[in-house]
């Protein structure tokens, strides 16, 4: 019985630990997701071209409650991966771009384009 009960905990701890959504080689073969997400990011891209700065801090928080809200809360709280609501007190931009583009820690890297990636890390900078 204990075994069984291990074996579903670990279980539930492998499906919480891939909150990232797969890194890599593995998000891209995934047709169901990663169509979505480029349609997402097409969209947001557009957007942030037409009107400057205030567009491009709605692109990002927008890409960000795509990508890592699920996670990090979307109130940037935390959830299963750490609260960002001061995260640029502790990291600069190109740290914060770092860790989402190599992962840190338990963070698998995440499969977004680099000006997604730019777009949230300099959003998230701000937030101290």
């Amino acid at each position: 019985m204990k075994w069984k009960l291990l074996t579903v905990l670990f279980a539930a701890m492998l499906v919480l630990a891939a909150c990232g959504g797969g890194g890599g080689d593995e998000g891209s073969s995934d047709d169901s997701g990663g169509d979505t997400t480029t349609e997402e990011q097409e969209g947001m891209d557009e957007g942030s071209e037409d009107s400057g700065g205030e567009m491009d801090s709605a692109a990002a928080e927008e890409a960000f409650q795509a990508n890592c809200a699920s996670c990090h809360g979307g109130d940037l709280g935390g959830g299963v991966g750490p609260a960002l609501d001061s995260v640029g007190a502790d990291y600069s931009e190109d740290e914060i771009m770092d860790i989402i583009q190599n992962g840190k820690g338990d963070m698998p890297a995440q499969n977004v384009d680099d000006e997604t990636a730019q777009q949230v890390a300099g959003w998230l900078a701000q937030m101290k």
